[in-house]
């Protein structure tokens, strides 16, 4: 079972869910939702569209280089798994999220001192 991403808002596209439109050159895309896919067939950018992770990343509100997302990226060659190695793999990614979370919360508690910095000096 594989869970895919959505081509437009980059949220989880769980199987059986969602649409998939594929293009005249067999190029695929995946939309979690119909909102998705309006959005995409207006051929709306998804950087300039607010509420997609693409508009969040080029804005600085959530990180947008971090080597933990290399961990994410899609491997399509297949690997034979045994107890031994599901164990590590799952205690591997585990690690990895509890890195990930920690980075943004770093990151977001550093926008938030900024941002207050900038709420005083405003009031000023």
């Amino acid at each position: 079972m594989r869970i895919e991403k959505c081509y437009f808002c980059s949220s989880p596209c769980y199987p059986g869910h969602g649409i998939m439109f594929v293009r005249n050159d067999s190029k695929t895309f995946r939309f979690c939702r119909s909102k998705c896919h309006r959005n995409f067939n207006k051929k709306r950018n998804p950087r300039k569209v607010a509420w997609t992770k693409a508009y969040r990343k080029t804005r600085g509100k959530e990180l947008a280089v971090d080597s933990t997302f290399e961990f994410e990226k899609r491997r399509n060659r297949p690997t034979k798994y045994d107890r031994n190695l599901m164990g590590k793999t799952i205690m591997a990614m585990q690690r990895v999220q509890s890195i990930k979370e920690a980075r943004e919360g770093r990151f977001h508690a550093n926008r938030m001192k900024d941002a207050k910095a900038e709420k005083v000096k405003v009031a000023r």
